[in-house]
């Protein structure tokens, strides 16, 4: 993922608008959306506070990792970090969908598993 589509994508999920994330920088909302075109890049120092801004780590803000804080836990299986990187990406929004949906797939394998110990 471009590093510029992530702050796009953390900016919106935060209902904030460009001016408000420039006047947070200190720069235009012109200059700040360069940014999240990709027509500039990101001084360092600026990096720094929207990583501190959005409360992730610099290697999730640049596209390195999915992980918000900058780190996976090393117990999940490859499946489970593949998993968790792509609920990472989603939206807030979509993020509940994927909930409800996990939910309605765990309800419907409890069912499933509780007729076939009945056929048994």
């Amino acid at each position: 993922m471009a590093f510029y589509q992530r702050i796009r994508d953390l900016r919106e999920d935060m209902d904030k608008t460009q001016t408000e994330l420039a006047e947070y920088l200190g720069t235009t909302a012109q200059y700040y959306g360069k940014y999240e075109k990709g027509e500039r890049e990101i001084p360092f120092m600026r990096a720094i506070q929207l990583a501190e801004f959005y409360n992730v780590s610099l290697d999730y803000l640049s596209g390195r990792t999915n992980h918000k804080q900058g780190k996976s836990n090393p117990d999940l299986t490859p499946d489970q970090i593949k998993i968790s990187d792509m609920y990472a990406m989603l939206s807030e929004k979509n993020k509940g969908k994927l909930e409800l949906f996990a939910e309605q797939l765990l309800e419907k394998q409890s069912e499933e598993d509780s007729r076939e110990k009945g056929a048994v």
